[in-house]
């Protein structure tokens, strides 16, 4: 593997050694030095040394794990958080400090992001023909402040396109709690459908057929945004049992690839679970641990 300095000031790169060195095929700019054990992982790593500029440095230097003491546990943390484990459990089972897993928390969901920012980039010279989209609702602390999750899904791979989150206020009974403990509650959904159809709009083909249910304002979203698409609204049906009250009873159900999505991220991010006491605080919480799930999703559950 061809090794360059780190030292963004060193000239060690051909184009930049003096023309006699680099004429010189004996000449190396950057020669082994010795190697050091790692401890975590049990490894020998090889160490280099730049006769440029005189600095020192690894095999693990361009690593994204670089520095990390605990790098082991990263492909074990993305997993335990794709499968229902909370944060605070899986200090306990790793014998960790909780500081450590929020790190990686957030560190794992930024990469997350970023895989699947190149993701969309692959998609863009394929762009999908069908899809199913619709919201998720949740909350945050207390059932008195909703949250929706609009969700866009690959209706024939089953593939997690993009997620928005956003606020919105509460109903039924709880409006008149929420309004008295809490105020009045901004309904950001409008903004969240926005931001979704714009990220799916380079990944989408013009003659794509999108579906849905029958949520009233979900047409005026998709003419302003998608205009040549073609939208077809399926009637809403009651949850079943099973598939966390997701899965609807029906004996053909139209929206069966979003639902069946929906059912797993219900069954699969602990602060989704029905009737649970693990509940998201912050909504930059969830939008971080769905970002870890939909690139665990789309690469390992519905290929495996």
């Amino acid at each position: 593997m061809k090794r360059r300095c780190p030292n963004p000031n060193c000239n060690s790169e051909p184009s930049r050694i003096p023309f006699g060195h680099y004429q010189d095929p004996k000449f190396k700019p950057i020669i082994r030095k010795g190697s050091f054990y790692r401890h975590r992982d049990r490894r020998f790593i090889t160490k280099y040394l730049c006769k440029q500029c005189g600095k020192n440095f690894s095999a693990s230097t361009f690593s994204e794990d670089y520095r990390q003491k605990k790098r082991d546990l990263n492909p074990i943390i993305v997993k335990q958080f794709a499968s229902g484990t909370s944060q605070r459990r899986l200090a306990i089972l790793l014998e960790v400090n909780p500081k450590t897993i929020v790190r990686k928390f957030r560190l794992m969901a930024a990469r997350s992001r970023l895989e699947h920012e190149t993701r969309l980039k692959e998609l863009a010279n394929a762009p999908i023909h069908e899809l199913q989209f619709d919201d998720l609702e949740t909350f945050e602390h207390t059932k008195c402040k909703p949250l929706s999750v609009a969700l866009a899904v690959n209706k024939k791979t089953r593939e997690i396109l993009s997620f928005q989150v956003s606020r919105m206020p509460a109903s039924g009974r709880l409006a008149k709690i929420s309004r008295k403990k809490y105020g009045a509650r901004k309904d950001e959904r409008g903004l969240g459908w926005t931001r979704l159809f714009e990220t799916l709009k380079p990944i989408v083909s013009h003659e794509a057929c999108i579906e849905s249910d029958q949520n009233p304002h979900y047409p005026r979203f998709l003419k302003r945004h998608l205009k040549t698409v073609r939208h077809i609204r399926h009637p809403g049906a009651r949850g079943a049992i099973t598939g966390q009250g997701e899965l609807k009873k029906l004996v053909f159900d139209p929206l069966f690839a979003l639902n069946h999505t929906c059912a797993m991220l219900r069954a699969n991010l602990n602060r989704l679970f029905r009737r649970t006491w693990c509940t998201t605080k912050t909504l930059e919480g969830l939008i971080d641990h769905l970002s870890i799930y939909l690139r665990y999703h789309n690469t390992v559950l519905i290929r495996s």
